[in-house]
C-alpha cells in the first residue's frame, strides 16, 4: 500500500543511484558466474568428469550444471528468510558470498589428474553452493529495488535486476566465444 510515510522515506538520488549499481552489479555476478560454467561444460566434463566416452562425461558434466538449479528453490527458501530476518543487505551478502567461494573453487580446483574423486565431489559442491546463491539473489534484490523507490516507480526499478541477468549472460557468451576463439583447445584444457 502506498503512503506517505513511505515516499517521505525514500533515499537521494546518489543513495538510489548506489542501491541501483551494487544490486546490479551483484545480480551481474550471480548471473554472469552460473553462465560461463554451461559454456565450458565440455571442458570441465574432461578435466573433472573423466570417462573412456565423451559423452559420459559431457553428460556429468550437465547433471553438475543442473544440481545447480535443483538448490535454487532451497537458496530461495534459505537466503529470503535471511534477508526478512537479518535485512536485504545481509541476504544479498550471503547470496554474493557463496556465489563468490563457488567461483573461486571452481576456478582454482585441480582437475581429476591430479587430486583425483576429490575434483569431483568439490565440483559438484562448488555448483551446489552457486545453486544456492543464485536462487537466494533473486528475493532479497528485487525487494531492495523495490523498496527503494516510490510506488508508481517499482516497476521500472525491478526491472534493473532483470536487466543485469540478460547483460550478464550477454557478457558470459562474449566471454566463452572469445575464449574459444583465441585460445587453443589445448590451452583451453590447461588453464582457459
Amino acid at each position: 500500500m502506498h503512503t506517505a510515510a513511505h515516499e517521505a522515506a525514500q533515499p537521494s538520488r546518489a543513495e538510489l543511484r548506489r542501491i541501483v549499481v551494487a544490486i546490479v552489479i551483484g545480480n551481474g555476478f550471480v548471473t554472469y558466474d552460473f553462465t560461463v560454467y554451461s559454456f565450458s561444460a565440455v571442458i570441465i566434463g574432461n578435466l573433472f568428469f573423466p570417462s573412456s566416452n565423451p559423452a559420459s562425461s559431457l553428460l556429468l558434466s550437465l547433471a553438475t550444471f543442473g544440481a545447480g538449479f535443483v538448490m535454487r528453490p532451497l537458496g530461495a527458501i534459505m537466503i529470503g528468510h535471511i534477508a526478512d530476518s537479518r535485512g536485504r543487505k545481509a541476504g544479498l551478502t550471503v547470496s554474493l558470498t557463496l556465489m563468490t567461494l563457488g567461483t573461486w573453487l571452481i576456478a582454482c580446483l585441480p582437475g581429476y589428474a591430479s587430486i583425483g574423486h576429490a575434483a569431483t565431489v568439490l565440483m559438484v559442491l562448488a555448483r551446489l553452493m552457486q545453486g544456492l546463491a543464485a536462487g537466494g539473489e533473486i528475493g532479497p534484490a528485487s525487494a531492495s529495488l523495490m523498496e527503494s523507490v516510490a510506488y508508481r516507480h517499482r516497476c521500472f526499478m525491478v526491472s534493473w535486476r532483470g536487466a543485469s541477468q540478460g547483460a550478464a549472460a550477454f557478457v558470459a557468451a562474449l566471454v566463452g566465444a572469445s575464449m574459444t576463439a583465441l585460445l587453443s583447445p589445448a590451452v583451453m584444457h590447461d588453464w582457459g
